[in-house]
């Protein structure tokens, strides 16, 4: 019997830049506290880093959030200068001073690896970049790392693809302390893995440290992956699945997407909350699910004018049932 599907009410709403910069002053971290008082749930964005990583604090605080993702260098080059020390320092500095604990920051890999890459050069200059990146994460006192498990490109078998990422990660975890590697469920788009649970556990199979592994589960993915959000209970039938296949003590974060395409059909296409074929009542859902308390709930919308990154925050900060 198909799963039966909720009313949604569409909430009538402008539409949030993908950098989630707003024209609002800064908030003080006490009003971010006073978002979170009597509510277990982080919620943030992806917020950029230009004019220095430390500007990524000062945006999340902007827009009203609770937890953030980053990404730690440029997207279009595989080298980068080292990191700088002084910006560094200020990173943990602005850090502290508004109070964000590091379990609630999820920096971004970037695009350009390919941990799974059938091609040597790319899976090497992959496995570099990861070695990289944890090392800034160790610098920036972060404890996270989230990044897109791999493709097979068509050319490899997925368990072959798999084994490839976890061979990076194994020698990315002997090059860099404690840094927790995070792969992301993907929406099952061409040749990529991660977009089936039992594939994430194939990987963290391989992996000879899997106290540093762990599991971001991104919403518009698993419901182009055919995980539909949008029945009745679906958000805990996806969470009941995971936790059979992986185990919730892998979940460490969620990356919160409405969805331009239907259920199924395995298109990576986001949308902003609400205005997707997701919808609001499983994103109350999310919300108000125990099980998802005390870990970054991330958004990476397109954030268009007058719905940016600091209305959906508060959107969804307002469906949060105080009674329960």
């Amino acid at each position: 019997m198909a799963p039966k599907k909720r009313e949604t009410r569409k909430r009538k709403t402008e539409d949030p830049g993908e950098d989630g910069d707003t024209e609002k002053e800064p908030r003080s971290g006490e009003v971010r506290r006073r978002n979170i008082r009597g509510c277990s749930k982080y919620i943030g964005a992806h917020v950029g880093i230009q004019g220095g990583i430390w500007k990524a604090v000062d945006s999340c605080v902007a827009m009203g959030g609770t937890s953030f993702a980053l990404f730690l260098g440029s997207q279009r080059s595989w080298k980068r200068p080292a990191l700088d020390s002084s910006a560094a320092d200020k990173f943990r500095e602005q850090c502290s001073l508004h109070t964000f604990d590091p379990a609630h920051i999820l920096p971004h890999g970037s695009y350009l690896m390919n941990c799974g890459s059938p091609k040597e050069d790319v899976f090497e200059k992959s496995q570099a970049l990861l070695v990289d990146e944890l090392s800034r994460c160790s610098r920036l006192g972060l404890t996270l790392y989230n990044f897109h498990p791999g493709s097979s490109l068509g050319t490899i078998t997925t368990e072959e693809c798999t084994e490839k990422i976890a061979t990076a990660i194994n020698h990315a975890h002997q090059q860099t302390p404690a840094v927790v590697t995070v792969l992301e469920n993907m929406s099952g788009q061409g040749s990529t893995v991660g977009g089936k649970f039992s594939e994430l556990k194939a990987i963290i199979d391989k992996v000879r440290d899997q106290s540093r592994m762990g599991v971001c589960l991104d919403t518009c993915h698993a419901f182009a992956a055919g995980y539909d959000l949008t029945a009745e209970g679906g958000v805990k039938a996806m969470l009941d699945e995971f936790d059979q296949q992986v185990g919730l003590k892998y979940l460490k974060a969620i990356h919160l997407n409405d969805s331009k395409g239907k259920v199924g059909c395995n298109l990576d296409r986001h949308e902003d909350i609400g205005k997707g074929h997701i919808g609001i009542p499983a994103f109350r859902d999310i919300v108000n699910e125990p099980r998802l308390d005390n870990i970054p709930l991330i958004l990476e919308t397109p954030g268009r004018p007058g719905f940016e990154y600091a209305e959906q925050i508060e959107l969804l900060y307002s469906l949060f049932d105080k009674k329960k």
